[in-house]
């Protein structure tokens, strides 16, 4: 067992990552609808099936079936699903869709990649997770560009939300939502780019420290109405919440 209290981390992001999940899924029951909700209770389930093989490798070790599982669900589709939710509630269905036929294939194709690469076991850290095994290097190409799509997105759409809000006292817990997810939603890809130079711990801080601001986020924005009657900017960008009232979809007069 290793001694590096760091290395039990995703143990606790693991746990943490399947509740929030579960209450993403019970809003969706709730309303009966919501794209993007599913989408958000997706990626948060698969971000912690990414912290669960850390936590595996750490109490069990490393085997070449959990590092792929891991590459996957983290590298690859730790913040696409979260971004792809933010997809579907600030842009119109098609749009969404349409981004969604290009976003899958990159994924599906870069993951039939990584089961086939071969692992140089020679730089196997036994309870310690780096794609530096990876033989085909080049494999790695497709996690920075699936990535940036999900920083555009995910952090872009709640910075982007935050602004909005940032003048309106009536929806003052909306703009600080919103940082609070921009920030969680940026640290784990931070965290990424170490492990490129081996410092893994680094990535196993910032994905509890990310998902818990995530979550923190999450529960500011889906407070009740603050608007106290008031009329609200004809621009609602909201993440968190599941309405948006875009004012080129009133004079398309597609329905919000």
């Amino acid at each position: 067992m290793p001694l590096n209290p760091v290395l039990y981390i995703p143990i606790f992001t693991t746990i943490f990552s399947l509740i929030f999940a579960s209450l993403i899924f019970k809003r969706y029951r709730e309303k009966g609808k919501g794209a993007h909700l599913l989408w958000w209770a997706g990626g948060i389930l698969l971000y912690g099936v990414g912290t669960f093989t850390e936590s595996y490798v750490t109490l069990f070790g490393w085997s070449g079936e959990v590092f792929r599982a891991w590459y996957i669900s983290g590298a690859l589709l730790g913040g696409a699903p979260l971004a792809q939710g933010t997809v579907y509630l600030l842009l119109r269905r098609k749009t969404a869709n349409r981004l969604t036929t290009i976003l899958v294939p990159v994924i599906i194709i870069a993951a039939i990649f990584v089961m086939m690469t071969p692992l140089d076991n020679s730089l196997v850290e036994t309870h310690r997770l780096s794609g530096k095994v990876i033989i085909w290097q080049w494999v790695r190409l497709f996690s920075p560009f699936i990535n940036s799509y999900a920083f555009i997105f995910l952090v872009g759409g709640a910075a982007l939300s935050a602004y909005r809000f940032k003048k309106n006292e009536a929806a003052r817990h909306k703009f600080i939502g919103n940082l609070y997810i921009a920030v969680g939603a940026l640290l784990p890809g931070i965290g990424g780019a170490f492990t490129r130079f081996g410092h893994t711990e680094v990535l196993y801080v910032t994905e509890l420290i990310g998902i818990v601001l995530i979550f923190i986020g999450y529960k500011y924005n889906i407070r009740g109405s603050a608007w106290s009657g008031r009329k609200p900017p004809k621009l609602q960008l909201l993440v968190g919440e599941n309405y948006y009232n875009l004012s080129y979809r009133k004079n398309s007069g597609a329905k919000p």
